[in-house]
C-alpha cells in the first residue's frame, strides 16, 4: 500500500469466552436452580424470598452483559443466539411457575409466552431480510415483566395482591401491543428487504 492508502488495520475477532457471554450461560444455568426453588418451597415465606432474589439477580444479569458487550465491543455471535434464549427461558419459567402453583391464571402465561417465543423465532427468520432491533416498547416491556414477576414470586400478604394484579395486567397488555408492532415492523422490513436496489 502507498502512503495516500495507508493499510486497513486487521479485522479482529472476539473470542466467545468473555464476561457477557460467561453471566448469560450463568443465567442459563440458574434457570432450573430457581425452578426447583420455586416448585419444591412455594409455600414457605423464606424460601419464597431467596427464590425471588436468585430471581432477581438472574434477571439483572441481562443488562449488565448487554452493557459490557457494547462498552467493551464484546459482542459474539453465540451472544447474539444464547442472550435472548436465556431471557425468554429464565421468564418463561416464572410465569409457568406461578401457573403451576397456582398463582397466575394460565391463559396469562400462554398468552405472554406465544407472543415471546413467537416474536423471537420471528425475528430470527427476519434476519434474511434486515436486523429489527429491540424497540423502546420492549424495553419497557421486559422492565415491567420483570418488576411483575418478581412482585409475584413475593410472599405478599392478601392486601397487597391488587399491586401484583395490576403490575402483571400492565405487563400482559405491554407485551400484546408490543408483539403487535414487532408483527407490523417485520413487514415493512420484509418489504423493504424485497424491493429492488
Amino acid at each position: 500500500m502507498t502512503a495516500d492508502h495507508p493499510a486497513e488495520p486487521a479485522a479482529t475477532t472476539v473470542s466467545p469466552w468473555n464476561l457477557p457471554n460467561a453471566l448469560t450461560v450463568l443465567r442459563i444455568i440458574l434457570v432450573p436452580i430457581f425452578a426447583w426453588m420455586l416448585l419444591a418451597h412455594p409455600d414457605d415465606v423464606v424460601w419464597r424470598i431467596v427464590t425471588t432474589l436468585v430471581f432477581a439477580a438472574a434477571i439483572g444479569t441481562d443488562s449488565i452483559d448487554g452493557h459490557l458487550a457494547r462498552k467493551y465491543n464484546l459482542i459474539t455471535s453465540f451472544g447474539k443466539l444464547a442472550d435472548p434464549i436465556a431471557d425468554k427461558a429464565l421468564t418463561g419459567m416464572a410465569f409457568i411457575g406461578l401457573s403451576i402453583i397456582g398463582e397466575l391464571w394460565w391463559w396469562v402465561t400462554i398468552v405472554i409466552l406465544v407472543r415471546e417465543w413467537g416474536i423471537t423465532i420471528m425475528r430470527f427468520v427476519m434476519l434474511r431480510y434486515g436486523v429489527m432491533a429491540a424497540g423502546r416498547g420492549g424495553k419497557i416491556k421486559t422492565v415491567v415483566q420483570s418488576a411483575a414477576l418478581i412482585i409475584a414470586l413475593l410472599p405478599l400478604p392478601g392486601w397487597a395482591l391488587p399491586i401484583s394484579w395490576t403490575v402483571m395486567g400492565a405487563a400482559l397488555i405491554l407485551t400484546v401491543i408490543t408483539g403487535v408492532d414487532y408483527v407490523l415492523e417485520a413487514r415493512r422490513v420484509r418489504a423493504a428487504g424485497r424491493s429492488p436496489a
